[in-house]
């Protein structure tokens, strides 16, 4: 496993190859990783953690620089990475040339905000991007960072700059052992003086990096993200050459706007953000076209224009491994990626360009026990695009069952798409729950989920896209109920490309990692219990398909699978454990979402079509329609990620 002596790194670059980078004509071994003991943060161990860092240990000192960690949720992978962290060189253990300290990052602010608020985890030096700080200067202090004066007036001499939150945070983080931020921020400082390279990078929740890769990668041209779209909406593009040709004209374009957006000495914050947008703009377009124009590039480009002339146009790269080789794979000389669900080495290593022969596999094994962790066959039939409308009233009374066999336990519902979600909360209203079913939409999202962790009822919450980063321990919720099997949508033209391309254990072990992160939100530590019920019948399917990519752990879960005894479709039963009446909960959740139309969009009120949560319905319904306008009724693969 260890390769060549001289080869330290198996990575890949943009045209596709491995690349080995050498140190000194030997091989670069780490001299640090012996004190990971020292630096695990925990007062004591918890089930496998010492375990798992004497496999660590061993997988660094056996030469490889990139090893995943594969451990369950409850494992303490936060823990586990901060020891590997306190590997990294120190500067009096530097030699000259010698990179010191460690980054810590994670796709999640969710995650990050953990980190942050653990007293085990105090010496990370957390950095945030500028938008979350606010401004100090006398009539600025509810001015973000990124439209402060500083980010306004040419030339700007701040006196207090050294006070300033933003770039306090950032001068501690960059002086710090370890830097802790979010992989957006991460890579966006690619190529920065303040966070170059260092020894050692420690990616949380790493399973969706080439993923993530890809969508930081994506450029997104519309009204919205392009500030001068009035000026040179796009024609009809018919393929990448007419996209390359367009993104030759928006640039010129914005470059004039943008010389005259920097020649006034003074800018409003509107103007902030339009220069702002216009350099981003042009980093972006041209770095498509070169690569797009460069025959050596290995980049795979595919473009989007469903509306046809004047309107969005989406470019989107397939392989991420050139943009992750600038904005992670460079920025560190060893890497340790953790995550319950990174399910395939292999697969993971081609997807984002690392060379398998020099990346170790850690295994952590669940040590929760599987009876606290039980998965229910509630199945009504298939929730594929043909079949939903038949399916869903299936579901909606399956749902009213779980509520009375849940009397006085919250439940989390997955719904998958907010169309999914429309038609549940319709059908739940019906069957004369809905005192007890909390939604929520893509604006108040996050107070709605504040409130119904906080409340006391036994609220039943239908959630999109709440799959992971969410810790529901104990009494926050005892249940959950998968609506459907998370495939991709086969309407994005990436996914169709793959599947064009026979990637089917890609489309497979996709949705099958966003089942294993659903099923471990409501099983948090050894002594929580949590049951999690599977709706759709294409669940079943898919455990067939995927099973061999399966961690062990959850192949148990699955084989111990059975057919619950659930209590009738009773209203009075199903809300039995409610003690708050309809005018206490939706006062709650106004005060929540600090916009009453917003709430009562997502209250599931019993309104008969007027006021506010009418009109949150009628968005809810145009959502559905455009979607439904969308969708092909040819297509095999029918199950889609449709959010919208």
């Amino acid at each position: 496993m260890t390769g060549p002596a001289d080869s330290t790194l198996g990575r890949s670059v943009g045209d596709g190859r491995p690349v080995a980078f050498r140190s000194g004509g030997r091989l670069r071994v780490s001299v640090h990783v012996g004190r990971i003991y020292d630096e695990f943060p925990a007062p004591e161990y918890r089930g496998a953690q010492e375990q798992a860092l004497a496999d660590i240990q061993d997988a660094f000192d056996a030469g490889n620089d990139v090893v995943l960690v594969r451990a369950p949720t409850g494992s303490g992978k936060s823990l586990l990475a901060r020891a590997i962290a306190g590997c990294a060189r120190h500067p009096g253990e530097a030699e000259a040339g010698q990179v010191t300290g460690a980054y810590y990052t994670t796709p999640q602010v969710s995650q990050l905000d953990d980190v942050a608020g653990d007293d085990l985890l105090s010496d990370l030096a957390v950095i945030r991007g500028k938008n979350n700080y606010d401004c100090i200067l006398p009539g600025e202090t509810d001015t973000p960072v990124n439209q402060a004066p500083c980010a306004r007036e040419r030339g700007f001499d701040c006196q207090v700059q050294h006070r300033c939150p933003y770039f306090s945070d950032r001068a501690i983080a960059s002086n710090a052992p370890v830097a802790a931020m979010t992989l957006a921020y991460f890579m966006q400082t690619a190529g920065s003086d303040v966070f170059g390279q260092r020894d050692v990078l420690v990616v949380d929740e790493a399973h969706g990096l080439g993923n993530w890769a890809e969508m930081y990668a994506t450029i997104d041209l519309g009204p919205d993200t392009v500030p001068i779209w009035d000026a040179v909406e796009p024609p009809e593009i018919d393929g990448l050459d007419d996209a390359a040709r367009y993104a030759d004209e928006l640039d010129t374009m914005a470059d004039r706007r943008l010389a005259e957006v920097r020649s006034q000495v003074e800018l409003d914050p509107e103007e902030v953000a339009e220069r702002d947008a216009l350099v981003k703009l042009q980093g972006d377009l041209s770095w498509f076209v070169e690569d797009y124009r460069d025959p050596e590039s290995a980049t795979t480009w595919v473009v989007d224009q469903p509306d046809g002339a004047g309107s969005r146009v989406t470019i989107k790269p397939m392989a991420p491994e050139k943009y992750l080789k600038h904005t992670v794979w460079d920025r560190a000389e060893r890497f340790a990626l953790l995550s319950a669900t990174i399910l395939n080495k292999d697969a993971f290593c081609a997807n984002v360009g690392l060379a398998p022969d020099r990346v170790a596999l850690v295994e952590v094994p669940h040590t929760f026990p599987v009876e606290n962790r039980p998965l229910y066959d509630v199945t009504q039939g298939k929730m594929t695009y043909e079949a939903r409308d038949r399916t869903t009233p299936k579901l909606a009374e399956i749902l009213v069952r779980l509520m009375a066999r849940h009397p006085d336990e919250k439940g989390l519902v997955h719904c998958h798409s907010y169309a999914i979600q429309e038609q549940l909360e319709e059908l739940l209203r019906e069957h004369g729950v809905t005192e007890r079913v909390r939604a929520h939409d893509k604006d108040d999202r996050d107070p709605q989920l504040s409130t119904w962790k906080r409340v006391d009822d036994p609220e039943v919450f239908l959630s999109v896209k709440m799959e992971e980063a969410l810790d529901l321990e104990g009494d926050l919720c005892r249940w959950q109920l998968l609506c459907k099997a998370p495939y991709p949508n086969t309407r994005d033209s990436r996914v169709a490309a793959r599947l064009e391309d026979d990637q089917w254990g890609w489309y497979y072990r996709t949705a099958l990692r966003t089942v294993i992160q659903a099923c471990g939100r409501v099983v948090r530590a050894p002594d929580d219990h949590g049951a999690t019920y599977l709706g759709d019948s294409s669940l079943l399917d898919l455990f067939e398909r995927a099973r061999h990519d399966m961690p062990d752990w959850f192949a148990e879960q699955v084989d111990l699978m059975s057919t619950p005894n659930l209590p009738a479709a009773d209203p009075a039963a199903a809300t039995a454990g409610m003690d708050g009446g309809r005018g206490s909960r939706s006062s709650s959740r106004s005060g929540s979402s600090g916009d009453s139309g917003s709430s009562a969009s997502a209250s599931g009120s019993d309104d008969d079509g007027s006021g506010s949560d009418s009109g949150g319905r009628r968005r809810s319904r145009s959502r559905s329609r455009r979607s439904r306008r969308s969708g092909s009724k040819s297509n095999p693969v029918a199950d889609v990620w449709d959010t919208e």
